[in-house]
């Protein structure tokens, strides 16, 4: 294997030069850099830095994170997706501050609620000089290549592998910097494609570009076949007043809202036609694919729905948190 702390020095002199300016880094702030991470996790780092600034404006403690309600957190998030994610950071809030403070070691931060092994290194490094190694795609990627593993980083021996080396690499006395170098080479330098290797400081170390297996590292195993869903919305108008549902527990977009929701079922009679302003609108989930119709529905008097099913004012509706797909539907709307 090649010299621990030479890919290290390299790392961290092409980190002083090229690593990016974000608002999160060298706050010292356990709480600020947590929230970036949590917001990072599936979002793009130029979707995520404004999501970033809003947080911290409207929550700018995680006392008023916690203090907050689940659909003031919700309508923040809206727009990002994987909303587990926000109601996570919420139970995680109260935990810290019933805790009466943010947990300084590794375990007591991965014990917060939807923290996983990346987060709870990524944050205790930057925060608290803690010596873990953060690993998330883009250290798999830069690791591959660079030491030619074709070990499949989806597998439990890939996850194991590739953790090792990364902590086996670690500048104990500056880890923060390391991780925060770490991902910055991977997103800007060694991404997944057009790799900027004639430039790399470590192209005359690479293994992937001394056998020309750049583009075939890091490896996967295939997944399951993606699962196709078919959803019918139908958007109820009466009186300036619509019918909203939140999801429940146990299934995508848990604790958001939506209209009248018909799966696998006959369109229902709600005593007036129906017409339809789209269909087969796609929307694509880690594991599934959504196709889904959209119907407006104008009764003269209110219909009998479901008794999860509350009637609210469309002039509010902005009040109440709702999936992507939803928003995209509703912009149909006369």
């Amino acid at each position: 294997m090649k010299e621990r702390s030479s890919f290290a020095t390299v790392l961290l002199r092409w980190f002083s030069q090229y690593g990016r300016e974000l608002p999160w880094r060298g706050i010292g702030d356990p709480y600020g850099i947590w929230v970036s991470e949590v917001i990072l996790q599936q979002t793009r780092i130029d979707q995520g830095t404004d999501y970033w600034h809003r947080f911290m404006e409207r929550f700018p403690t995680v006392e008023a994170l916690a203090a907050a309600s689940e659909d003031e957190v919700l309508r923040l998030w809206q727009g990002l997706g994987y909303y587990s994610r926000a109601r996570n950071m919420h139970t995680a809030a109260q935990q810290i501050v019933e805790q009466g403070g943010f947990p300084r070691t590794i375990e007591g931060i991965h014990a917060l609620k939807g923290v996983g092994d990346y987060i709870a290194a990524a944050v205790g490094s930057m925060a608290f000089g803690l010596p873990a190694a953060a690993v998330d795609g883009n250290v798999y990627r830069v690791l591959a290549r660079h030491y030619g593993i074709d070990v499949p980083i989806n597998t439990t021996r890939g996850k194991h592998t590739f953790e090792a080396l990364a902590n086996e690499l670690l500048p104990q006395e500056d880890a923060g910097t390391f991780n925060q170098a770490m991902m910055d080479f991977g997103a800007t330098w060694c991404m997944p494609r057009s790799p900027r290797c004639q430039d790399c400081p470590f192209a005359e170390t690479c293994d992937a570009l001394r056998t020309g297996s750049v583009g075939q590292l890091p490896v996967k195993e295939k997944k399951l076949k993606v699962k196709e869903r078919h959803l019918t919305y139908i958007y109820i108008r009466h009186e300036g007043m619509t019918a909203m549902r939140r999801r429940p527990a146990g299934d995508i977009w848990q604790g958001l809202w939506e209209p009248l929701l018909i799966e696998d079922a006959p369109l229902p009679d709600l005593g007036c036609p129906l017409s339809l302003l789209a269909s087969n609108v796609k929307h694509v989930l880690t594991h599934r694919v959504l196709l889904a119709n959209f119907y407006l529905a104008e009764p003269q008097s209110r219909p009998t729905l479901p008794p999860e099913y509350i009637w609210i004012k469309e002039q509010e509706l902005d009040n109440y948190a709702q999936p992507r797909l939803i928003e995209k539907l509703l912009q149909q709307l006369p």
